[in-house]
């Protein structure tokens, strides 16, 4: 494709940001900083916790904006959105750390965890190993790693690093072909992306149509495009019962309340 689609841009900027962080403060003062911190939370276990009793388990992001929508949420505490997603039934947090397209911010996961027992996924546009010292450091329980954005050595090394580091580990696939990439790995979370992250549309049957690929024993977590009951009453008809969803909670007055409505 000739022109840059908004992932080559946000990956061309995070070489550059990963460049900027790095001069700034070293793995190995990193290392130092992770020796500190307390143990993670367990993200996958937090989350298998809701599905043995037969509940639905959401990761509910604190989300302040997006490439595609702009800002989404004006009044924007995470503290106070994850005590509301706490009371409202999450089952872990995510939290955008992107500045520069989603203005989020390393402090916005500090504060959100801080104010709540839920473990969390720091939500970014991972691509070098130094991000999850950072993520480590910055108290995050787990990691997304995105397929379209990684090859397959890249994603590998990635992967067992976090591992290596404690931290759980999302992998997110949006076609057959990105979810083939990533099976081989063995990780428990399978994440689906109902949104192109090229064109940023996004579809449901993204998520339908890929459902068979997956082998049992694995954890399907649809992410995007869930907006209603009668959205998250599809998913679960077919057992998919993990769910990332941001804007529709984000929108609402109390995200917490919305997030009550929607899956109980």
């Amino acid at each position: 494709m000739a022109t840059p689609t908004i992932l080559k841009k946000i990956l061309q900027r995070k070489v550059e940001e990963i460049a900027d962080r790095r001069a700034a403060r070293s793995i190995e003062q990193m290392r130092a900083v992770i020796d500190s911190v307390e143990p993670c939370r367990g993200f996958v276990d937090a989350i298998a916790a809701k599905l043995a009793v037969g509940e639905p388990a959401v990761i509910a992001e604190i989300k302040k904006a997006s490439p595609s929508k702009g800002v989404i949420r004006e009044h924007f505490d995470p503290a106070e959105i994850a005590k509301s997603y706490t009371a409202g039934g999450a089952a872990c947090l995510s939290v955008l750390t992107d500045v520069d397209f989603f203005q989020g911010s390393d402090e916005y996961l500090v504060e959100a965890r801080a104010a709540c027992q839920l473990p969390v996924i720091r939500k970014d546009f991972i691509i070098d190993e130094y991000q999850l010292y950072e993520a480590r450091a910055m108290g995050a329980d787990c990691i997304l790693l995105i397929v379209a954005a990684l090859d397959d050595d890249r994603l590998k090394s990635l992967n067992d690093c976090a591992l290596g580091l404690g931290l759980d580990v999302l992998i997110e696939a949006h076609d057959r072909d990105e979810l083939q990439r990533s099976l081989p790995l063995g990780n428990t979370l399978v994440g689906i992306n109902n949104r192109d992250l090229h064109r940023f549309e996004t579809d449901l049957n993204s998520t339908y149509q890929l459902l068979t690929d997956i082998p049992d024993g694995r954890i399907v977590v649809t992410e995007s495009g869930i907006h209603s009951a009668e959205d998250v009453e599809a998913m679960r008809a077919r057992n998919v019962n993990t769910f990332l969803v941001g804007e529709a909670f984000m929108r609402a007055e109390d995200p917490g309340a919305q997030l009550r409505t929607m899956f109980y």
